[in-house]
Parts: C-alpha cells; sequence; structure tokens
C-alpha cells in the first residue's frame, strides 16, 4: 500500500464469524415493487438484457448543416424534432422510389 493512502485493515475471520441477530433485520428495508423493477435479473448467471431490442436497422449518427429557419421550425415543436425529420425524409424518400 502507497504511503500517502490512508491504510484500512479488515479482519474477515471477525466478520465472517458475525451471527446477524434478529434485531439487525429490522435495519433492513422491506423490498419495493419499485425495487424488484429496478433489480438485475440473471438466467444461468447472464445477465438478462431489458429494454427496447436492438433494431435490425439501428439509426446511424451524422452530422447534418440545417438552414436556421428549418432547425428552428423542428427544436419548436419540441422533444422528438430529430426523430420527426427523419420521418418527414422516410417519407419523401419512399415518394420517390415509387414515382422512379
Amino acid at each position: 500500500m502507497s504511503a500517502n493512502k490512508p491504510g484500512f485493515e479488515t479482519d474477515f475471520a471477525k466478520v465472517d464469524a458475525h451471527v446477524i441477530q434478529p434485531e439487525e433485520y429490522e435495519e433492513l428495508p422491506e423490498w419495493t415493487d419499485e425495487m424488484f423493477e429496478g433489480a438485475d435479473l440473471k438466467v444461468g448467471g447472464v445477465l438478462v438484457r431489458r429494454g427496447r431490442p436492438k433494431s435490425a436497422a439501428p439509426k446511424r449518427p451524422v452530422n447534418i448543416r440545417l438552414s436556421p429557419q428549418v432547425l428552428d421550425h423542428f427544436k419548436a415543436t419540441g422533444p422528438g424534432w430529430q426523430g420527426r425529420i427523419d420521418a418527414i425524409l422516410v417519407d419523401w424518400v419512399e415518394k420517390q422510389r415509387r414515382e422512379g
């Protein structure tokens, strides 16, 4: 251990020998539904991923320069403005494919 860092020692034998008493259980909170919802789920030792499954066609990040009036218009519509720009461009591309 470095001389500059404060050290600590743990008597693991004493910790291992400790038997939890009934009154110590009173310190532990009851698990709530929210706590269970936030817990990690493992099956066979493997963490089960939560959330949205990965997309078969994930979007790719790009840098794009937009005119101020376009950017101001979409940002003024609130959160999700980038997705709305993407939806409009997808519609345009599909229309071009149908016509061409």
